[in-house]
């Protein structure tokens, strides 16, 4: 199994290699940062449909973690085009970190569709970094979709619990490796190279919950899931929070 992987791996990589030519010159990462808002738009759309009910699951206790004020104040890590908004309670103070400068405007777009928010900025900056963060100041973290591609788990994690109060609270819903042995895993696998240089640094095989399982946290509550999505690749997910 493991040299068939390494074989397809390597045709795949034969027929990519414009990118990992444009992609050594510079050029594709640049590329991807204009590209994959665009691509993000819509598929947000796709996704929120389908995973709407499973999200909503997710935040209905957000509001718990506010603090003394009342006001919730939540920071979303990696926030692209802001599709998590519409899910978060009314009056909840957010702050946005994204290392894409180019989803500023989408996210104007999504802060003025949902007036039940105070917004308070937008920070360019990766997870592994939120130098620009108080240590204890914010109520929650959330995080979509961003474990996939960040480059060091272990380091936004660390990350996360120190902008985290004590008792704050941290979400996620993320998709995951497949089972080993079963044919997602396997052409997860095969895939993985490519993909990662596709959808912007995104990995699919990644087993996101042992970054979790190993963080700081007081308590973990963690969930598998199998996402009623309509690509099998992206199914296996994991979602959930952790307090500090």
């Amino acid at each position: 199994m493991a040299l068939t992987i390494f074989v397809l791996q390597l045709a795949l990589r034969i027929l990519a290699f414009p990118m990992y030519l444009l992609d050594f010159l510079g050029v594709w990462s640049w590329m991807c940062k204009k590209w994959f808002p665009y691509f993000l738009v819509r598929f947000s759309v796709m996704y929120n449909r389908d995973m709407a009910s499973k999200k909503r699951e997710l935040f209905s206790n957000l509001q718990e973690f506010a603090g003394p004020s009342g006001k919730l104040s939540l920071l979303e890590l990696g926030c692209g085009t802001g599709t998590n908004f519409k899910f978060y309670p009314p009056g909840c103070r957010v702050a946005c970190i994204d290392p894409n400068p180019n989803f500023e405007r989408f996210l104007i777009k999504s802060i003025a569709e949902n007036r039940h928010l105070q917004f308070e900025r937008f920070v360019v900056s990766t997870g592994e970094d939120m130098h620009q963060v108080a240590d204890s100041s914010v109520d929650v973290v959330v995080c979509t979709l961003v474990l996939c591609s960040v480059k060091n788990q272990d380091r936004v994690l660390q990350e996360v619990c120190r902008v985290l109060r004590p008792g704050g609270a941290f979400y996620f819903m993320e998709h995951v490796a497949a089972k080993p042995s079963s044919w997602i895993s396997f052409w997860q696998q095969v895939l993985d190279p490519v993909w990662h240089l596709l959808f912007d640094g995104c990995y699919l095989s990644r087993e996101s919950w042992k970054a979790l399982e190993r963080a700081s946290f007081s308590t973990l509550k963690l969930q598998h899931l199998e996402a009623p999505l309509p690509w099998e690749l992206v199914r296996p997910h994991i979602y959930g929070y952790a307090v500090k």
